[in-house]
């Protein structure tokens, strides 16, 4: 099985290859809770995300992700942040790929279907805001949820 695994500032991580636009969000329901999905790459937790593809707008791949990897449809609501940090890389086993972080945290509201695992997720679930910390993440994650849940009044961009 293929593997992500995440550098954050470590000196034994790969020289980046490649940068790939990508979207995470942040998607709530009525009772305020935040969805996390449960990758089968790493094993960590995170919110929904992946790459944007040509084509497609960063809100549509935004939207596609929710609904690929965790079956939430979702609309999308504001942006938490940027994300471009080049101490953070991400080592894909299948294919040596060694990429850049650049990803855009957007915020949404669930507007139907039912939390579901895909061949990307092996759990779905609705967390009360003030568990997320009770859950493994990868670091450039945790900071990205943190400045979600600090709900700053303009978006982060690094």
């Amino acid at each position: 099985m293929s593997r992500r695994i995440d550098y954050y500032d470590d000196p034994a991580a790969p020289a980046a290859t490649t940068i790939v636009p990508s979207v995470n969000v942040v998607v709530t329901n009525d009772a305020g809770e935040v969805l996390l999905i449960r990758r089968s790459d790493n094993d960590n937790w995170a919110v929904p995300g992946g790459a944007v593809d040509l084509g497609e707008s960063v809100a549509s791949a935004a939207v596609r992700e929710t609904r690929e990897e965790s079956g939430i449809d979702c609309e999308i609501t504001g942006l938490v942040g940027i994300y471009s940090d080049p101490r953070h890389v991400i080592l894909y086993t299948s294919n040596g790929e060694a990429r850049q972080e650049f990803s855009i945290m957007l915020t949404a509201r669930a507007v139907g279907g039912s939390p579901a695992p895909s061949n990307e997720t092996t759990e779905v679930r609705w967390v009360p805001a003030d568990q997320l910390g009770g859950y493994q993440m990868d670091q450039s994650m945790r900071i990205r949820v943190g400045h979600y849940l600090q709900r700053r009044t303009s978006p982060y961009v690094g």
